[in-house]
């Protein structure tokens, strides 16, 4: 089993911009500090419904109530949350879906590199985009969002914004990578992360024939799992 980065292809290019686009970095860094509330409130309004930040406020009355410290620090993050959660928002659709995603990326790998055998590891055991090859089997075309490269402990993780990006295509290729990988007497975890509910992502996942009771589910409950908390 080895890791390869994915080719610099249309594709590859286009979303490199749009991961290096500031407004990702900053969200995504917000969202990896964030409470279950506020990443709540951050996929609610990213999905574009209202630009208006009072109705967000009124709706979430648990980061912006009346009762809360107006300047207590975590009203100030529920308020830079909401602020990028906007300007997201105000992004054309197909620009929006391509910020949305590169967004969980971010968060997961940020999450990941906080890992306690992680954060003190090379960066190179992190890494984004990469393909993963195995003798004798035909590798994918698509690479992987995120993969953990370390020894013993290698793991492949698709990032999705929604339950609706859980098909059947994902699924088979982070269990094919597992089994292949057993087949060369190596361990690789395989992981899939939904910025989404896990009873939505449950359901998704009951209409799916392809294999997955081996791979992992991330879900917005469960995201600072990937820290290893």
């Amino acid at each position: 089993m080895r890791f390869q980065d994915a080719s610099p292809d249309a594709r590859a290019v286009v979303y490199a911009g749009i991961q290096a686009d500031p407004l990702v970095s900053r969200a995504a860094s917000l969202l990896a500090d964030a409470t279950h509330d506020q990443r709540i409130l951050a996929r609610a309004v990213m999905n574009g419904m209202s630009t208006d930040p009072t109705i967000w406020q009124a709706m979430f009355p648990s980061l912006f109530g009346a009762d809360l410290p107006p300047d207590g620090p975590e009203r100030a993050r529920s308020a830079a949350i909401l602020a990028a959660s906007l300007e997201v928002a105000e992004r054309g659709e197909q620009i929006r879906s391509q910020v949305r995603g590169a967004l969980v990326e971010s968060v997961t790998e940020l999450l990941v590199r906080r890992r306690p055998g992680l954060a003190s590891a090379a960066p190179a055991s992190v890494r984004r985009e990469r393909r993963i090859l195995f003798d004798g089997v035909r590798a994918e075309i698509h690479p992987y969002d995120v993969t953990i490269e370390t020894p013993g402990a290698a793991e492949a993780i698709d990032c999705k914004w929604g339950a609706r990006g859980i098909n059947a295509d994902v699924l088979h290729q982070l269990d094919d990578a597992r089994t292949h990988a057993a087949d060369e007497d190596e361990a690789l975890t395989a992981t899939i992360v939904v910025f989404d509910a896990e009873r939505s992502c449950a359901v998704r996942l009951d209409r799916q024939t392809a294999p997955h009771d081996a791979t992992r589910l991330i879900s917005l409950e469960t995201l600072d799992q990937l820290a290893g908390r």
